[in-house]
């Protein structure tokens, strides 16, 4: 039931993060729901000890959802500087 919650809660953070940063229209539901599973990861890891607050692996907090939600923005950030903008033709 922990790993379904989880998949529903990274998908929801998935898609806010992706309207925050404005790559919505650009992917589906799928790669929100990894986008935010990847960055709830990687806010668990860097972000949640600096913090100290729990990671949504351990808690379902509003803290640790507001790391996973910071993690993921900054995860579509990082993609967005590698892919680059392009330009239309």
């Amino acid at each position: 039931m922990n790993f379904i919650l989880f998949l529903v809660i990274g998908g929801l953070i998935g898609w806010a993060a992706s309207k925050v940063m404005g790559t919505d229209a650009q992917q589906g539901i799928l790669l929100n729901v990894v986008v935010g599973i990847i960055g709830a990861f990687l806010a668990g890891l860097v972000i949640s000890p600096l913090v100290g607050v729990p990671d949504l692996t351990d808690s379902l907090s509003l803290g640790a959802v507001a790391v996973s939600f910071v993690g993921a923005c900054l995860l579509l950030f990082v993609v967005s500087l590698f892919r680059g903008r392009r330009r239309a033709v």
